[in-house]
């Protein structure tokens, strides 16, 4: 009985030792599920935290946009009426020097009106008046074109007819019928003009 007992015992060890060995395993290790679980809770953890993150950037850059969209529309509107106002009043400034003009043409036409007018002043008047337009005019980059003696040039001068001279070179403007204009040097109006041709 004894030897049975004996040889009973070794096979019994064996198991008993691997229990041991796996409840020292299981209460040292953690559960694989656990560890797992973990890792997962961290990435889920720093995920919320980047979500967060582009969710503020996204709404910061949100608000830049609607703010810059916003004062593009402003400044559109601005250009709008400032392009407006340039178009409506572009001729303020010619129109205050028009109206000095107006006021002389005025009162020479009144002076002329008086049955003892002088014939004298109201030229002189004239002259003045004329004088005061011109300034005028040239202010603005008006400028008369007068090309009485000059060569003829088709793309200032218009020629209304040709006449025979022998005392001027020929295709020389000899009488102006009527003078012409330019605006800062585009031209307005042509000289009407009468030529010189070779004579006879």
């Amino acid at each position: 009985m004894i030897q049975e007992r004996q040889t009973e015992m070794p096979e019994q060890q064996p198991e008993r030792q691997d229990e041991a060995v796996q409840d020292a395993v299981e209460t040292e290790a953690p559960d694989a599920s656990e560890v797992v679980d973990e890792s997962e809770a961290e990435d889920s953890e720093q995920m919320t935290a980047l979500l967060e993150d582009a969710r503020a950037k996204a709404d910061e850059h949100w608000d830049q946009l609607l703010r810059t969209r916003a004062e593009m529309e402003n400044l559109k509107r601005r250009h709008a009426n400032e392009l407006e106002k340039a178009h409506k009043f572009a001729l303020d400034g010619f129109v205050r020097g028009l109206l000095a003009v107006r006021d002389s043409l005025e009162l020479g036409h009144n002076a002329a009106l008086d049955e003892n007018a002088d014939v004298e002043k109201l030229r002189e008047g004239t002259e003045l008046t004329l004088k005061l337009l011109t300034d005028v005019m040239g202010k603005f980059g008006v400028e008369q074109i007068d090309p009485r003696g000059e060569p003829f040039n088709p793309e200032y001068h218009q020629a209304m007819t040709t006449q025979p001279r022998d005392d001027v070179p020929p295709n020389t403007v000899v009488t102006v019928v009527q003078k012409g204009y330019s605006l800062n040097g585009r031209l307005v109006r042509p000289a009407m003009v009468i030529v010189s041709a070779a004579g006879s």
